[in-house]
C-alpha cells in the first residue's frame, strides 16, 4: 500500500522529516548557549533564561505564523525545502500511486499547526517542569519530612501548622497548586508515555511506507509533507512580493502615519527575511563551539603521555654467587633441567621450586645474587622460558 502525494513533490525521507523535527531542539540549545555566554558580560540577560521556555515559544510563534504564512510550512521544514499540503488518500493495493487533492493551506489548518508546533510543545514543557518539582517535592517529603506541611490525617491530607499569622486565602491558593500538582505527577508519566508512544509508531509506520503521515499532528490536520517543487521555490519570492504590497496599501491614516507604518513594516520584514539565516548560522556556531571546547576540555583531562622507561639493568652475578649454565633451561643449583621453575623476585632468575625453596631456607638468599631473601619472594612460573 503506498501514498504519495500527486503533482506536489515527491514524499521526503524519513530521514529528512527528522532532521526537521530535531532542528527547534538545537536552536533552542543555541539561543540558550548564546545568552548564557552574553549573560556573563550583561547579567539582566538572565531574566530571559529564567522565562525560557516562554521567551522560545514567543519567537518560535512569530517564526512558525510567518513562514506559514508565506511558504505553507513550518520553519524547519521550510529551510528543507519541503511544503505542507492538504491531503486527500486514496489508497490502492496496486503498484499505482494515489490520488491526493493539492493545494495551499486552509487558514484553520495553518492556525492549528501552529497550535500543534508552538502551543503544545509549550505546554507540554510547562507540565514536565511542574512533574519535576512534584517529584523532588515528594522525594524529599520521603526523605526528610515536608517542610511547609504539618500531619497526615490518615486520608493522604496534610493539614499545615497553624500560625498566628496565616491567611486563608494564601491557604486556599496552595492547597489547590498542591493538588494541581498532585494530579499533573501522576498524569504526567502516563500521557508523555502515550504521546511518545504514538510519535515511535508513526515513524515506523513513515519510514515502513505504511503511511504518508509522519506524526500523529500531520494525520489530525490531514495535512501531507512532501518536497517542494522547482516552480513553487521559484514563485516564492513573488508571493511574498504581492502579500507584502497588500498589506502596504492597506495602511489608512495621514500621509506621515503611513510613513511611519511603511518603515515599522518594512524593518519588520528585513528581520523576518534575515532570521533563518541569523538562526542557522547561530546554530552552526553553536555546533563549532560545542565542538571546540569538548575537544579543549578532552585534551586538558587527557593524561600525559610519556614515553616508557628504559627497563632497568640485569642483576649482576655476585663473586661469592653461583655461576649461571650457558643453557638458560638449565636450573643453576641441580645442574640439571628445570622442574616447576620458579623466580626470586628480588633478582629474576629461575630455579627448580625444590632447589630454591631449599636454598633460600637454608641460607635466606639469592643463590647468584646474594641478595637478601625469603621464601616468601619466590613465584611459580607456569611458562618456561
Amino acid at each position: 500500500m503506498l501514498f504519495q502525494v500527486g503533482g506536489q513533490g515527491s514524499r521526503p525521507t524519513f530521514f529528512e522529516m527528522a532532521a526537521a523535527q530535531q532542528l527547534p531542539a538545537s536552536l533552542r540549545a543555541a539561543l540558550t548557549y548564546s545568552i548564557g555566554v552574553l549573560a556573563l558580560r550583561r547579567p539582566f540577560l538572565h531574566k530571559l533564561l529564567d522565562f525560557e521556555d516562554e521567551s522560545f515559544a514567543l519567537l518560535m510563534l512569530v517564526l512558525e505564523s510567518h513562514t506559514l504564512r508565506t511558504t505553507d510550512a513550518s520553519f524547519s521544514e521550510s529551510l528543507y525545502g519541503l511544503r505542507r499540503r492538504p491531503a486527500n488518500i486514496t489508497a490502492k493495493n496496486d503498484d499505482t500511486a494515489a490520488a491526493t487533492t493539492g493545494g495551499s493551506l486552509r487558514r484553520r489548518q495553518k492556525i492549528l499547526s501552529v497550535v500543534f508546533l508552538v502551543v503544545l510543545p509549550y505546554m507540554k514543557s510547562k507540565l514536565h517542569s511542574i512533574y519535576n518539582r512534584e517529584r523532588e517535592a515528594r522525594l524529599q517529603a520521603t526523605l526528610w519530612g515536608d517542610e511547609n506541611e504539618g500531619y497526615d490525617d490518615g486520608r493522604g491530607d496534610f493539614s499545615p501548622v497553624s500560625t498566628p499569622t496565616s491567611d486563608a486565602g494564601t491557604f486556599v491558593t496552595m492547597r489547590i497548586t498542591r493538588r494541581v500538582q498532585k494530579i499533573v505527577g501522576f498524569c504526567y508519566p502516563w500521557l508523555h508515555a502515550s504521546t511518545e508512544g504514538l510519535q515511535f509508531a508513526y515513524q515506523l509506520l513513515y519510514l515502513l511506507d505504511a503511511t504518508g503521515y509522519y506524526s500523529l499532528a500531520l494525520h489530525a490536520l490531514g495535512i501531507h509533507v512532501c518536497r517542494a517543487t522547482g516552480q513553487e521555490l521559484m514563485d516564492t519570492s513573488s508571493r511574498i512580493s504581492k502579500m507584502r504590497n497588500r498589506e502596504r496599501d492597506r495602511l489608512r491614516g495621514p500621509q506621515w502615519l503611513k510613513t511611519l507604518q511603511g518603515a515599522l513594516l518594512s524593518c519588520t520584514y528585513a528581520v523576518l527575511d534575515y532570521a533563518q539565516t541569523g538562526l542557522i548560522a547561530a546554530v552552526f556556531f553553536f555546533k563549532m563551539m560545542e565542538w571546540w571546547y569538548q575537544s579543549a576540555e578532552e585534551r586538558m583531562s587527557a593524561p600525559t603521555v610519556y614515553p616508557p622507561p628504559p627497563p632497568p639493568p640485569p642483576p649482576k652475578v655476585a663473586k661469592d654467587g653461583i655461576p649461571l649454565p650457558p643453557d638458560r633451561t638449565i636450573c643453576p643449583l641441580c645442574s640439571q633441567k628445570r622442574v616447576n621453575p620458579s623466580v626470586v623476585t628480588v633478582s629474576g632468575f629461575v630455579f627448580c621450586y625444590a632447589c630454591i625453596f631449599k636454598y633460600i631456607t637454608q641460607y635466606k638468599r639469592c643463590p647468584i645474587t646474594v641478595m637478601p631473601a625469603t621464601v616468601d619472594q619466590i613465584r611459580r612460573l607456569f611458562h618456561d622460558v
